[in-house]
């Protein structure tokens, strides 16, 4: 007896870890999936395209092909006839800066997008931040040293390093880029320059907002004279004349002190004159 109460307890635990354990899920209605691309069917200056990250811009999107080392941009709205376009990276992995079309990224996975458009690449194999703008790509931080080691330094972007794990995130209000680099365990803040945070001022806002207001009051009035014009050429082609003689309906109807009407007194000033 005293021997089988172990293999119970065996058993009773076996039992209790072979239940499957189910956590609860409390689906909210009203959501639907739409898939707007379809990049099996679809390619790019004759090369596939595997989307591993999108980030707004101001006008459209752009996307991250980590595996080909490439970023591309994506018209609104999304269809599956969008327009897409190759924005920087030759399909080789590797580092290098310069123009757009000759740059070269080496598997970057993290990126981020100021108001302005420019991206800010995250090259962990490198150590690295760069930027893609209309100039090029350049390097912004890190990336000392031949080749570039892994760091925690601050100061100026060609001194700083950076561990081999970190992420990047745009905050438009403090106009910097955050840098959350794990490795390292360190929250790290990059100052952007003002061009690349420009946002439109309330003053431009409000010239812009007088300029639609008096945009819409000069139409109205160009409406106002058209349809002026054409009204006084359908009068007089209906009429012969321009306007009715209102004054001479409204005389005639006007009482007599004598009880005679404006023809009989017409006609009275007329005999006199005889």
């Amino acid at each position: 007896m005293a021997s089988s109460l172990p293999f119970s307890l065996l058993t009773l635990l076996f039992v209790i870890t072979a239940i499957p354990c189910f956590s609860e899920v409390i689906f909210e209605e009203g959501y639907t999936v739409e898939t707007v691309l379809d990049f099996n069917n679809k390619k790019i200056e004759d090369r596939e395209i595997f989307p591993f990250s999108l980030q707004p811009l101001p006008q459209g999107l752009v996307l991250l092909d980590s595996v080909k080392s490439a970023f591309f941009t994506i018209a609104l709205p999304l269809s599956l006839e969008s327009d897409v376009r190759l924005l920087s990276g030759d399909g080789k992995e590797g580092f290098s800066d310069g123009d757009l079309g000759t740059a070269e990224f080496n598997h970057p996975r993290s990126f981020a997008v100021d108001s302005v458009g420019n991206i800010y690449v995250a090259q962990r194999s490198d150590n690295t931040i760069r930027k893609i703008s209309k100039k090029g790509v350049t390097t912004i931080a890190g990336g000392s040293g031949s080749p570039p080691k892994p760091g925690h330094a601050d100061g100026p972007g060609q001194n700083a390093t950076f561990s081999n794990d970190f992420d990047l995130v745009f905050i438009p209000n403090m106009c910097s880029l955050l840098v959350s680099d794990k490795a390292s365990r360190l929250v790290r803040q990059i100052n952007l320059k003002p061009e690349d945070c420009a946002q439109p001022t309330q003053s431009e806002l409000g010239m812009a907002s007088i300029s639609i207001i008096a945009a819409i009051c000069l139409m109205c009035l160009l409406i106002g004279l058209i349809a002026g014009f054409m009204a006084r050429r359908f009068i007089v082609s209906h009429t012969g004349r321009a306007h009715s003689p209102l004054v001479q309906q409204d005389m005639e109807a006007l009482p007599n002190p004598t009880g005679e009407s404006s023809t009989d007194n017409l006609l009275r000033h007329q005999k006199r004159s005889c």
